[in-house]
Formats: structure tokens, C-alpha cells, sequence
């Protein structure tokens, strides 16, 4: 497990695909603690990445920070950023805002037309930043944290994201290209704005971009 930093409060870490963000058996917060060496250390997951889905997390070593790093989550001024690579050549930048409604049998998320329960509305951000071979890379913001958001908000607009079995159409044999790229936020001791990032791995899709 790749740590990018650590003190007494938060913890930063690279997400493999196939790990759960959550506290819970083979989860993140548990695979922490063992590299630790402490089993029983406070490390409380703040925010998600699905389960296929790699990249830069964040987590508390707390309570407290766990609870103000949360503040900043639901004020927006937790900034989270993702690449992702997207089949298809979508407008240069846009806005993309959907109202998303969970279907618990099916295990989805889908855009739905009105409001109702369960519905949630969804918007992010996003500019390519190249195009290859029927692909394009995009960097997104995100202003709502949705499950399946980004997946489901491309897909709508007939633009999947490569390798995403779920909601393309299995034409790239890739895993979900679709990474965290890059967080911001303010140190929950001592108020510093703080930003971290790695790059994706050179692999296919991502290979095909500079980055």
C-alpha cells in the first residue's frame, strides 16, 4: 500500500482497484492499520472511491479530524479531482448535472427525469485534455458525491468510460479507467490547505495520454 503522507491526524493513500474504501474485512481502513503494525489504530474512511475504482484517499487518525474533514465534504471545500479516460470525443469542457436515483436490486445508479425519493441531484465539471484513438482524457471536479456519479453521468451522454463493464458496453478490455487524481482540503489540526496527487498507472487506456 503506497502511503503518500502521515501524522497524527490524517493519513493519505493510494486506493488499489478491487479494495473497499470502507472499515470493514479486507477494507482500506483495516489493510492501514496492519501497515501500521497496529491493529487497533484510529483510521475512519471520510469519503468513497468504488470498489474498482484506484487513486488518492484520505483518511482520519481521529475523531475530531475524521468529523472536520466530514464539514469540509458537506461545505464543499473538500476539493476532489479525477481523470478519467471516456470512449468517445465529448464537448472540449462542460457541466454535467443529472438528477440520480439508486436502484438497490440492480445494484446501479440511473438518471432519472423528476424528483422523488431517493433522487439526488449530481454535478460535476470536466475538460478533455487529449484525444487518442476514439478516446479522450478528462479531468473532472466533483460538486456532489454520488455512487457510480461519474460513470453513470458519462454513460448517459453516450460517452462510457473505458473498461467500465457496468456501464459501457465492454468494448475496451481495460480496468475502469477512472482515477483520483488529486485532493485538496485543510488540515483538520492545524488548518493548513494541503493538496495531494499521484498519477494513474502506465497502462492501458492511460498510456495513450501525457500526463
Amino acid at each position: 500500500m503506497e502511503i503518500l503522507y502521515q501524522d497524527n491526524r490524517i493519513l493519505v493513500a493510494i486506493k488499489p482497484a478491487g479494495i473497499l474504501s470502507t472499515d470493514e474485512p479486507g477494507g482500506m481502513p483495516e489493510l492501514l492499520r496492519r501497515q501500521l503494525g497496529d491493529d487497533h489504530a484510529c483510521v475512519r474512511t471520510v469519503h468513497r472511491l468504488d470498489a474498482a475504482v484506484s487513486g488518492v484517499m484520505v483518511f482520519a487518525r481521529s475523531a475530531m479530524a475524521a468529523s472536520l474533514l466530514s464539514q469540509q465534504i458537506r461545505e464543499h471545500t473538500f476539493q476532489k479531482e479525477y481523470l478519467a479516460v471516456v470512449c468517445g470525443l465529448p464537448p472540449r469542457q462542460g457541466t454535467l448535472t443529472d438528477l440520480l436515483a439508486r436502484d438497490p436490486q440492480r445494484r446501479r445508479t440511473l438518471v432519472v427525469t423528476q424528483p422523488g425519493k431517493g433522487v439526488q441531484q449530481a454535478q460535476l465539471s470536466y475538460q478533455v485534455l487529449g484525444t487518442c484513438e476514439g478516446l479522450s482524457l478528462v479531468r473532472i471536479q466533483l460538486h456532489t458525491g454520488r455512487t457510480h456519479q461519474i460513470r453513470v453521468q458519462f454513460s448517459s451522454r453516450g460517452y462510457p468510460l473505458a473498461g467500465d463493464a457496468k456501464y459501457g458496453d465492454g468494448s475496451q478490455d481495460c480496468p475502469i479507467a477512472l482515477w483520483s487524481h488529486r485532493l485538496a482540503f485543510c488540515h483538520p489540526q492545524t488548518g493548513e490547505r494541503l493538496s495531494f496527487s499521484a498519477p494513474p498507472p502506465r497502462i492501458f487506456p492511460w498510456n495513450l495520454f501525457a500526463i
